[in-house]
């Protein structure tokens, strides 16, 4: 026999148990970390009213208030100017429909007197101020 005999060599094996261990985890990890919120949604925090009763609404039309005074119309923006416009068109369908005011607790007392202002100019008989 010769010394320089062939050995066989072994074929290189990649273990793929531990690869998908690892993917499994970082998959779960981005799923437990990833903040579910919707780019339409103002970050509003509503204020506390102690004597109101429970948050319960029905209706169809929600006005928003941010902290900065940003209005929202069934989570679209709108501007001062379109707001009226846009009640008016509720009017044209119902006057009972109820209309939700969603307001900041730092939003301004102007900004919510100007929505209530608009509704009431509207016609809308139903008009509610949510609070936590």
């Amino acid at each position: 026999m010769s010394l320089l005999a062939h050995k066989k060599r072994k074929r290189p094996e990649m273990n793929l148990v531990p690869l998908i261990d690892v993917l499994v985890m970082l998959i779960f990890f981005a799923f437990v970390t990833m903040q579910f919120k919707s780019a339409a949604t103002l970050n509003i925090t509503l204020p506390k009213v102690e004597t109101a009763g429970k948050n319960e609404f029905r209706g169809n039309v929600t006005i928003a208030i941010d902290k900065d005074g940003k209005l929202s119309f069934n989570g679209k923006p709108i501007s001062d100017a379109e707001l009226p416009a846009a009640l008016a068109a509720v009017k044209d369908v119902s006057k009972d429909i109820p209309v939700l005011i969603r307001s900041d607790e730092k939003a301004t007392l102007d900004r919510l007197t100007f929505v209530w202002d608009a509704c009431r100019k509207a016609g809308l008989n139903k008009h509610n101020l949510q609070s936590r």
